[in-house]
């Protein structure tokens, strides 16, 4: 259920290394996140260009049922955002790996992700 390819968060939260720009990372939530927040309706991503602080608050996604935080798993800089999120919101539910990205950035410290979860740590902390 989990990519074995992806690093993950304790925020639901996936990276996927490379993303399409050099040296850049793709960020998404996870399906364990779309499925706990239901039909997502908006969704608000950081700015290209904007600078991140890991752990920090860069955006929100609006659900039939709540509210939820996006949060930045690495420092670094905004580098994409996915634009067609704006029109179809509900991309993150029904690709949450591939079409429904969120955005990408470029890591201060490319080191950093080996400190993330893999797949088989991140579904262990769901069993928890």
């Amino acid at each position: 259920m989990y990519p074995e390819d992806l690093k993950y968060t304790s925020e639901h939260e996936w990276v996927r290394t490379p993303g399409e720009s050099e040296g850049s990372l793709r960020i998404g939530i996870t399906h364990f996140a779309q499925d706990a927040l239901g039909d997502i309706v908006y969704v608000s991503l950081p700015e290209v260009g904007e600078a991140l602080t890991s752990g920090t608050t860069v955006g929100e996604l609006e659900s039939t049922k709540s509210v939820s935080d996006i949060y930045a798993p690495v420092t670094g800089e905004v580098v994409a955002a996915n634009s067609a999120l704006e029109a179809t919101p509900e991309l993150v539910n029904s690709d949450p790996y591939g079409e429904g990205w969120l955005f990408e950035v470029t890591p201060a410290d490319p080191a950093v992700v080996e400190s993330l979860m893999n797949a088989d740590s991140y579904q262990a902390s769901l069993d928890d």
